[in-house]
């Protein structure tokens, strides 16, 4: 290995490629984070410099390159390990500071840039030779347009993409820089060149082909823009992959390239994580492979050790991991249909995205794995209908999750180790019906139907999660479901479509005014479960805060706009009123349907009184929010001393917004300002600029139900 202190101009003189590997992630440097700074650290340097200083430098990072052995009379080729995005940037700087030299007739300056940016025609053998930097696969194209544009460039022609965008930056820049002062503008070129072409300083790291590139890789990764899970597991992959380079380029395109379209580079959430989809799909798949519950920070190093302990065959690894990435895929995008009948594998994976939960993802990886190819298509219906049936009651009463990823490797594992011949959803239901502990337990129908009979649900119940449960009473009464039962009905309800509507309304002493009832009693009731429905059409306020009877009453209103089954027995048996008993018989009827649709096996006790202590609600300022306890756009106002001041705005989806960042749970706001550290996010926050009333005394009384 050999270290040194370079610059832009050695690194780049002499004729050479510089090549990064297919299997590094795409440009991804930015106006903001990387491009803006840089060239106002590069300005600053000419300052430096016009104002005596001779031995100003700017520091730019490291980068690491291995030696390639190449033909005799070949262009000398390195492969760049380490700083693609650093050595791609000066590139495409150099080659916009060469264009606006050229445009103001600068001809001996930009001979001296020139040479940095290109490999003489005499070096060249193939079109690639003429370029220095030779980037990876998905931005050769761009780069080529970008880099080979005749100047004056026209940006409006070339394709669309980072490095276009760069540029572009940088050639307005620049231009913008020389011509601020056309009196000076000769010697502020003269000094420009040199100090981007010399006063830039990197640390350059020379391997030899034979030393550990991805060691080195992985030291360095964290500088610049971080990488994901997938993107080290992808250098790491390829760096083992034996083969030419024509047999690396194909398995990365068969095997890999898919991991780097737009449905995989989406972000989602996990818990309180947002991931690359690639990187959390990664860290499932070797969960369901190892049966270890493993941390997002662990991923990489996992799957390092999850391949030196298995056969190390990387095409044989490739191939199973395209697979179970293929079957995630499909099922994921079934699952988003909005109509027509799913799979049992696709509805479960739609009702159990409704709950927030990534939980069950490395099952399903592991259902579809060959050493469970011996699983009939039925008994892997059964067993999900176990598992959903788990889940959703759980999220009925809203039992605390935490511990729920070290649990679901149990089940794993002892799925994975039952007896010969055993069927897994009996497995599943034994393993269910035994746990006692809080994070474990399956809820009975007793305590099911005792937390929903008087639960404000549609105040305490994620709107998603309470549409996807009338959703399957609604297909339920239609006969899809039920064993032994064929549909007598066209179709299911549409998922993820209908609105929520308040039989009763929510506004009810407008137009359902009685004095011999208690307000606070009917407000509590017309929150609860008998009293919603779903609509296939929004009613406007008017027909929705409507009388029950009349031709403009809310009964006719709900005929005229809509034909679920969940209504029709509503309108058409309560012709002349709809009262709070109407409600209370409903609730119970609809709860029979849950306890039916998500059933638990018969006898089942879920707890007694030593066993398990009931779990307590975890509240959310989501939860607060559905309540009205505080509103979208509120401001919040750090209480401790040290951090008078400083405010947070309430998002509509209960995440907290506060200097250009959002964070998921007040605790994490309150950690940012404090610098890290363990913090009571909840007493931190105050709802009122006297900080007199925390968050914390809201939650309490939303919790008691004031």
């Amino acid at each position: 290995m050999l270290t040194q202190v370079t610059s832009p101009q050695q690194v780049f003189f002499a004729p050479q490629r510089l090549v990064v590997p297919l299997f590094q992630r795409p440009y991804v440097w930015s106006r903001e984070l990387q491009w803006e700074p840089l060239w106002n650290d590069i300005t600053r340097l000419v300052d430096a410099i016009a104002a005596g200083d001779s031995q100003a430098t700017h520091f730019l990072g490291a980068v690491v390159l291995q030696t390639q052995q190449t033909v005799l009379g070949g262009l000398p080729q390195h492969t760049v390990i380490d700083g693609q995005q650093r050595l791609t940037t000066l590139q495409v700087l150099l080659d916009a500071l060469h264009a606006e030299l050229v445009d103001r007739g600068y001809v001996g300056l930009a001979g001296q840039v020139e040479g940095l940016v290109e490999n003489g025609e005499s070096f060249r053998v193939g079109v690639e030779d003429r370029f220095k930097v030779w980037p990876t696969n998905r931005d050769r194209e761009t780069f080529a347009a970008v880099m080979s544009a005749p100047s004056p460039v026209d940006y409006r022609v070339l394709p669309a993409g980072r490095l276009r965008d760069a540029h572009e930056f940088f050639a307005r820049s620049i231009a913008s820089w020389l011509d601020s002062d056309a009196s000076t503008a000769d010697s502020r070129a003269g000094l420009l060149v040199p100090a981007v072409t010399t006063r830039l300083q990197l640390v350059s790291i020379q391997l030899q082909a034979n030393e550990d590139a991805q060691e080195i890789f992985e030291t360095l990764n964290a500088r610049g823009t971080p990488l994901t899970a997938a993107d080290l597991i992808k250098n790491f992959v390829f760096q083992r992959f034996d083969g030419t380079d024509e047999a690396t380029e194909q398995a990365y395109l068969e095997y890999w390239y898919a991991f780097e379209t737009p449905f995989w580079e989406a972000e989602v959430t996990a818990g309180r994580i947002r991931y690359t989809r690639s990187s959390l799909f990664l860290t499932q798949w070797l969960t369901a492979r190892t049966l270890l519950d493993i941390p997002a920070r662990e991923v990489f190093a996992q799957f390092k050790r999850y391949v030196n302990s298995s056969s190390g065959d990387v095409n044989a690894l490739l191939k199973d991991l395209k697979a179970a990435a293929d079957r995630y895929r499909a099922f994921t995008e079934a699952s988003e249909s909005h109509d027509g009948a799913l799979d049992r594998v696709a509805l479960f994976v739609y009702r159990i995205s409704t709950l927030d939960s990534e939980l069950a993802k490395p099952v399903l990886i592991w259902l579809g794995e060959r050493e469970q190819a011996a699983i009939t298509d039925d008994e892997r219906d059964r067993f999900l209908g176990v598992l959903e049936s788990w889940f959703v009651r759980r999220a009925l009463v809203r039992v605390q999750s935490q511990g729920a990823n070290r649990f679901i490797v149990d089940l794993l594992t002892t799925l994975s180790q039952r007896p010969a011949g055993a069927r897994i959803d009996d497995v599943a239901r034994d393993f269910l019906t035994s746990q006692r502990s809080t994070v474990g337990y399956w809820p009975d129908d007793a305590e099911v139907r005792r937390e929903l009979v008087d639960l404000e649900a549609y105040r305490r119940l994620r709107r998603g999660r309470l549409r996807m449960v009338l959703e399957a009473v609604e297909d339920r009464y239609r006969g899809f479901g039920i064993d032994g039962q064929r549909p007598f009905s066209a179709a299911p309800v549409s998922r993820g479509v209908c609105t929520i509507e308040h039989i009763m309304p929510q506004e009810w002493r407008a137009n359902w005014g009685d004095d011999t009832v208690n307000d606070t009693d009917r407000d509590q009731l017309v929150q609860t479960l008998g009293n919603l429905t779903l609509v296939t059409q929004s009613l406007n306020t008017r027909l929705s805060n409507a009388g029950w009877t009349g031709e403009a009453g809310k009964r006719a209103s709900l005929i005229r706009h809509d034909t679920l089954l969940l209504v029709r027995n509503v309108v058409h048996e309560h012709a002349e009123a709809w009262t709070e008993e109407d409600i209370r018989t409903r609730t119970s009827s609809l709860i029979d349907s849950i306890l039916a649709i998500w059933p638990v096996p018969q006898g089942h006790v879920s707890s007694t009184d030593s066993a398990v202590e009931r779990a307590q609600y975890r509240v959310e300022v989501a939860d607060l929010l559905r309540a009205g306890a505080v509103s979208a756009g509120a401001v919040l106002y750090a209480k401790p001393a040290a951090y008078r001041g400083s405010t947070a705005i309430v998002e509509e989806n209960g995440h907290l917004a506060m200097a250009d960042r959002v964070f998921a749970t007040v605790s994490g706001a309150a950690r940012f300002l404090q610098g890290g550290g363990t913090v009571a996010g909840w007493n931190f926050w105050c709802v009122d600029e006297t900080l007199t009333r925390t968050l914390a005394d809201v939650r309490s009384d939303y919790a008691s139900g004031i």
